[in-house]
């Protein structure tokens, strides 16, 4: 396995085992709903914004490690974030506005 591989399977287990803002959100003012039926993932996206800004973020549910690490990866990467950073992150789009490679 090379050494950018495992790097990625390390950051995935982490997340998975200890996923980062894995809890209810009380003063969420925005959720949203996810699930993949075949594969019993279902998760909750708790979501504040306050000015324009994400305040705070945060998801409950089950499922796959992958599913697990990418929702704690995401709320990492959002939170603090202004409402159009967000929405840039989510078309590609990279802080110098050029669109990244999907």
């Amino acid at each position: 396995m090379s050494e950018l591989s495992e790097l990625y399977q390390a950051v995935i287990l982490d997340h998975n085992k200890k996923p980062r803002n894995f809890r209810k959100l009380e003063t969420a003012n925005h959720t949203a709903k996810a699930s993949i039926r075949c594969a019993a993932n279902q998760l909750t996206l708790y979501l504040e914004l306050e000015d324009d800004a994400v305040k705070d973020i945060s998801f409950e549910g089950t499922g796959c490690a992958i599913w697990k690490a990418s929702a704690s990866m995401m709320t990492q990467a959002l939170k603090g974030k202004s409402r159009q950073e967000a929405e840039d992150l989510f078309n590609g789009i990279s802080s110098d506005g050029d669109r990244t490679a999907r």
